[in-house]
């Protein structure tokens, strides 16, 4: 695997060599202090273009950053989904390489670049060749800080978690396996990772990330609830997905009144009594 001085050489080489790219800037993990350095982190990278058109004509550009073993066109293939997107302005390619090493990579074009350059506090200037790049304040990640829920943003919280849980039960008792995973996993289990964020963010004063899709959430959370947490992702067995559910209801009925005391939010139990209740009595085959 290339280093990273040989990686960033490289960057900075291509795009010193071309003439249509005229800034570049890294975001991304890289540029989080607050984020454990290791070799598996992309390289985020932005080229600020002149143009976008010659790049998507040939492709074959992109090579020159080394041999490619798949790389992936997502605005390309975001068409295929039926969503617009304007070439002109910005285009991507993720690229994994067959050292290991990982680009995503972004043109764009300068209107484009300087509102992505101005929204993101995790972002470093790498080069400027006409010295058009706005001076920003030092990188961190207070853009991507845990952010307080409203009050009906908690209460819709609580309630989606303990309504869907009839359709899982219902979808289990059938045998409806795909079904009961992925309104487990997709559904009621989303809920559970937003309280969990909103009760790390009662913890820690909303001045932490814990990164996409609760990636730090060990990090952050005391060993007894993380450990609970883990518990709550299942197999395809139907008697460890009950398991599961149970040990998501224990968690989410710990840190959900917290988050709600903490804001002066009713937590409204009887969802939480009922839905136990109905849980309990479909496992037994009592309904």
């Amino acid at each position: 695997m290339r280093t990273d001085e040989e990686m960033f050489d490289l960057i900075f080489a291509i795009a010193t060599s071309d003439e249509r790219i005229r800034a570049v800037y890294l975001n991304g993990s890289r540029t989080n202090p607050n984020v454990d350095k290791d070799k598996y982190q992309d390289y985020d990278i932005v080229f600020v273009v002149t143009e976008t058109e010659s790049f998507i004509a040939d492709k074959d550009w992109i090579n020159a950053f080394g041999e490619i073993a798949i790389v992936q066109e997502p605005d390309s293939n975001d068409l295929g989904w039926g969503i617009d997107h304007d070439f002109s302005k910005s285009y991507g390619w993720l690229m994994l390489f067959t050292d290991g090493n990982r680009v995503d990579l972004h043109i764009m074009v300068k209107d484009a670049a300087l509102d992505d350059y101005l929204s993101d506090t995790l972002t470093i200037p790498i080069m400027d060749k006409d010295d058009f790049l706005p001076e920003i304040p030092a990188t961190c990640d207070k853009g991507h800080w845990l952010k307080p829920p409203t009050k009906e943003k908690y209460h819709s919280c609580c309630n989606e978690f303990w309504w869907c849980l009839n359709n899982v039960a219902k979808g289990i008792v059938r045998k409806q396996l795909p079904y009961a995973m992925r309104m487990y996993t997709e559904v009621v289990h989303i809920e559970l990772e937003k309280m969990t964020e909103w009760y790390i963010g009662i913890n820690s004063n909303f001045s932490v990330s814990t990164g996409m899709w609760g990636k730090y959430f060990e990090k952050h959370l005391p060993y007894e609830l993380y450990a609970m947490y883990v518990k709550t992702y299942p197999d395809g067995d139907y008697e460890n997905l009950w398991a599961a559910i149970f040990v998501a209801c224990d968690l989410f009925r710990i840190i959900a009144p917290k988050v709600g005391e903490y804001f002066n939010f009713e937590y409204r139990i009887n969802e939480d009594l009922n839905m136990t209740d109905y849980l309990n009595k479909v496992k037994n085959g009592m309904l």
